[in-house]
């Protein structure tokens, strides 16, 4: 790295981290003076243990606004001081000039997907922890988080669960139906509660129906408390309670692997599975696309007009994004296009402005 790339460097950081430092602290505020008027009389530390835990999602965010907003001034600060004619006259080219801008965005990108992936899932779980307890008061709701029907299917069994709670270790109205070689239905057991501890299961307040083909009617006895023995792991269920953003990679790919074993229909996953992939690049995409605008304009219009052309382009880019997204959770699009296509279509708009400039 020469003494120009050092500069142009030097200039992107402090224009990255001080309009990251902006834009998180506008919206935090925002954010914060909404959640209190929503949520009155909650306790200072509980507020700011909520934010804490929320700045790694925010901060995830707003990574692709601060890298765009970093290469727009940058550009826009060495063109309006001349020093980017001189570099050109240098025999530079725009591309030799953002070399290192691009750069340090792809380790950006890099950092906030494995910042993603490791951190984000976590804090999400105490986000919503203190959400339910101490926010909304309402801490019952946090441990049936999962409202949607979780099925599941082993070799000769199927069982239906309700509602299952975030850390995967208890579950409400439990199903199961377990069948023979030529699946014939043999037995069903309903539960009211299930603690889940391991490979063993503690079922509360339920039935067990018994299917013989030497009676004509099912024969029923009800429990109090019944332990039973199952072949899936509690750590197997863990995920199912659970939203895709607590959810890592490694985790998410095996729930939807699982769930697609079973039969059942897990687009919306998959969309969220590629999603996640394809968003921690978008700060390459958005750099790439402000660098047109910031040449093409910065020598006719003041700051401003560059903070308003980067905020156009944030706009253009999250509408189009969430559209996409939009469409792939309803079916209209397979999940890797509605995940990637945004980034293509911008990222080849970026390379058709970049082209023209001929520099």
């Amino acid at each position: 790295m020469n003494r120009i790339d050092r500069y142009t460097s030097w200039l992107f950081w402090g224009y990255f981290i001080g309009g990251l430092l902006v834009f998180l602290t506008l919206f935090t505020a925002v954010d914060a003076m909404s959640t209190m008027v929503t949520y009155k009389g909650v306790a200072p530390s509980a507020l700011l243990n909520y934010y804490l835990y929320s700045f790694p999602e925010i901060i995830q965010k707003l990574l692709p606004v601060a890298c765009l907003m970093g290469t727009i001034l940058t550009l826009s600060s060495l063109n309006k001081a001349n020093e980017l004619v001189a570099l050109f006259a240098s025999g530079m080219s725009l591309i030799r000039v953002t070399f290192p801008i691009l750069i340090w965005v792809v380790l950006i990108s890099l950092i906030g997907y494995w910042s993603a992936d490791k951190v984000l899932p976590k804090a999400m779980k105490e986000k919503n922890y203190i959400l339910y307890y101490d926010l909304k008061k309402e801490p019952h709701r946090f441990s049936t988080i999962k409202t949607d029907k979780i099925w599941y299917r082993s070799k000769n069994s199927i069982f239906n669960i309700k509602t299952l709670n975030a850390k995967g270790d208890g579950a409400q109205g439990l199903t199961m139906y377990f069948f023979s070689e030529e699946w014939d239905l043999v037995q069903m057991i309903t539960a009211r509660e299930v603690k889940i501890q391991g490979s063993q299961w503690v079922l509360e307040g339920g039935t067990v129906t018994i299917f013989s083909k030497d009676s004509s009617f099912p024969l029923t006895s009800q429990f109090k408390t019944k332990n039973i023995v199952m072949a899936e792991d509690s750590k197997d269920l863990q995920s199912a309670g659970q939203t895709a953003d607590m959810m890592s990679q490694k985790e998410l790919d095996y729930f939807i692997k699982r769930n697609k074993d079973a039969g059942l229909d897990t687009v919306a996953y998959e969309v969220d599975y590629h999603s996640k992939i394809s968003f921690a690049f978008a700060g390459l995409v958005m750099c790439l696309l402000g660098i047109p605008f910031s040449v093409g304009r910065a020598r006719s219009g003041g700051t401003m007009l560059n903070v308003g052309i980067c905020l156009a382009l944030v706009f253009g880019y999250y509408v189009f994004y969430s559209s996409g997204i939009t469409l792939g959770q309803h079916g209209t699009l397979p999940p890797v296009m509605a995940a990637w296509t945004p980034n293509i279509v911008m990222a080849g708009l970026a390379l058709v402005l970049l082209k023209r400039l001929k520099r």
